[in-house]
């Protein structure tokens, strides 16, 4: 088993930045790629950002390339999404998540654990 704790988020303003935290302990060496999805209140959960486990590649959802960044600390097993230039639009429960099998995927169906979700709110 994986177990994933989340930390971060708040609440913003528009413009501004912020940084989320999950630290994957447990089964670490079964994960294939760690994902960051995102609900909002009425939606349906949705894809943001990934990065394979080993090797660090990115993936990216439509709606967040070129101001969303995963990146990943191996020494800690924590990967984090840096969040820049934050929008209204982007409130929402963040997810960080554990995909354990190939190919990597970007649907919620496609991951296996979950961490316990975060709030981000960016209003003015």
């Amino acid at each position: 088993q994986v177990q994933l704790v989340q930390s971060g988020g708040g609440s913003v303003q528009p413009g501004a930045s912020l940084r989320l935290s999950c630290v994957a302990s447990g089964g670490t060496s079964s994960i294939k790629g760690m994902g960051w999805f995102r609900q909002a209140p009425g939606k349906e959960r949705e894809f943001v950002v990934g990065i394979f486990w080993s090797g660090g590649s990115k993936y990216y959802g439509d709606s967040v390339k070129g101001y969303f960044t995963p990146s990943k600390d191996d020494s800690t097993n924590t990967v984090y999404l840096q969040m820049n230039n934050l929008r209204p639009e982007d409130t929402a429960v963040y997810y960080c998540a554990a995909d354990l099998s190939f190919p990597v995927g970007s649907q919620s169906s496609d991951y296996d654990y979950w961490g316990q979700g975060t709030q981000v709110t960016v209003s003015s």
